[in-house]
């Protein structure tokens, strides 16, 4: 098994070849910290680092998969699941939206209809 992993090799496999992988290397990092124990040589003892932020590696592009196939999933839905929402801030997401913003009440609409502006011809 070599040692590093790079993301965009893993991008391309599927599900499946990822999780054989991911078991791979956690069985690799498990022979390697018993030969830490055991009293293994330094190359070893440096490779346990690497090991671990491929095992990194492989669960951060399985999350990001997992999250793709969601969001394909809600795109025409009326709702999305609160952790694929735009996080912003909380005042904006409190916001009034730009059609509630511009909705009048019904006094509002009754003065414009029954008092419109007066429009006066200007004298040149």
């Amino acid at each position: 098994m070599p040692g590093k992993v790079k993301a965009y090799e893993l991008q391309s496999k599927s599900k499946n070849d990822l999780s054989k992988q991911l078991t791979e290397l956690k069985t690799e990092l498990l022979s390697l910290r018993v030969q830490k124990i055991a009293g293994g040589s330094a190359a070893k003892l440096t490779k346990i680092n690497t090991v671990r932020k491929s095992i990194a590696r492989v669960l951060t592009v399985t999350n990001q998969k997992a999250r793709q196939n969601l969001r394909e999933f809600y795109k025409n839905k009326k709702y999305l699941p609160l952790d694929l929402r735009a996080k912003k801030t909380r005042a904006i997401r409190r916001r009034l939206t730009k059609h509630e913003a511009s909705l009048k009440t019904l006094k509002q609409r009754k003065k414009d209809i029954h008092f419109p502006i007066r429009k006066y011809a200007v004298k040149a």
